[in-house]
């Protein structure tokens, strides 16, 4: 038991916590941005087609699908133009 607590309570195991956490963090982030990006899409009436739908779901850049939430509220389509030359 002794050797168990140990190991929980050493600088290493709350580094890979910590990392982990963080991880856990920045993933839920881009899931947020993303169903924000196609709800606001959806709620302005905006058709989202299969391929830019899937291009959207699939980044993982939060800096890209920022841009992309902000595009979404004023973008006229969402069309290759709306997803931005880096995909």
């Amino acid at each position: 038991m002794t050797t168990m607590q140990y190991f929980w309570r050493h600088p290493l195991a709350q580094e890979v916590r910590e990392q982990g956490w963080e991880e856990g963090r920045e993933e839920g982030r881009v899931e947020a941005f993303t169903e924000t990006t196609l709800r606001i899409l959806e709620l302005r009436g905006i058709p989202v087609a299969a391929a830019v739908r899937e291009r959207v779901e699939s980044c993982t850049d939060l800096h890209q699908l920022t841009a992309r939430s902000e595009r979404a509220v004023l973008a006229g389509s969402a069309d290759e133009e709306f997803i931005g030359p880096n995909g």
